[in-house]
């Protein structure tokens, strides 16, 4: 929600719920569909119903639309056996002044495209590059790699900071395993000893494959498989 609304502020959209009243509209939904259990809400805002079908905001009018879309999807969290090929493409992240990154908004064709040229060649996901040829993140997911008894990500100057990343990095912090936010390359990468992708419904998710280089998960004590307990039981938790 603090997202949610730091967005809304920033592309000056004036959407005057309060976060009790977008629960209420969540709740009624919920209840309206008759959906108790495993239940997936997405909830939108755009600009509104415009008098002309151009893009200046002046032309809408009456205020904000937001749709809720709820489905029955049940998150897996459990470890994939088969794990996840991850390509990389040549669809980078954006610098903040094209499009910022953090914003988790409707405008993301260039997340479309990545997915696109990764699943062309084989791939599940595409791994994409920072404005500097640094690996940032997938189309969809976070990223992180494990080296030795360190786990990285990437800076987050370039990626969606997800509620799951921030979980994770947390964790890291409690478990007391070394965490870094930083700057890496492919080298890096390609010899990682795990790596994992975070999501809401994937949780942590095994990379098994990168631009067909096979992950060795040389670690004895799978400090993916720690978090990925200590996440499991987060959840629980709640």
């Amino acid at each position: 929600m603090e997202r949610f609304f730091e967005a809304l502020k920033l592309v000056e959209i004036n959407f005057n719920f309060s976060v009790n009243q977008i629960y209420q509209q969540l709740e009624k939904t919920r209840i309206s569909n008759n959906m108790n259990t495993d239940v997936y809400a997405r909830f939108m805002v755009t600009r509104g119903k415009k008098i002309k079908p151009f893009q200046h905001p002046e032309f809408s009018i009456f205020g904000p639309t937001y749709v809720i879309i709820m489905e029955h999807s049940k998150p897996y969290l459990k470890d994939n056996k088969k794990g996840v090929k991850l390509i990389t493409v040549p669809q980078v992240r954006a610098l903040p002044m094209i499009q910022d990154p953090k914003l988790n908004s409707h405008s993301k064709l260039n997340c479309v495209l990545a997915c696109i040229q990764a699943s062309r060649v084989g791939g599940d996901e595409a791994l994409m590059l920072d404005p500097y040829g640094f690996v940032n993140t997938t189309n969809s997911c976070n990223l992180f790699i494990v080296k030795g008894k360190e786990v990285w990500t990437s800076t987050g100057d370039y990626c969606m900071n997800g509620v799951t990343r921030k979980k994770v990095i947390n964790l890291c912090k409690d478990l007391n395993i070394p965490i870094f936010e930083k700057n890496f390359t492919l080298l890096d990468t390609y010899s990682a000893d795990e790596i994992f992708l975070t999501g809401t419904f994937g949780g942590l998710t095994r990379v098994e494959y990168l631009d067909g280089h096979k992950i060795q998960y040389k670690n004895k004590d799978s400090i993916l498989k720690l978090l990925r307990d200590s996440y499991e039981d987060l959840i629980e938790k709640y």
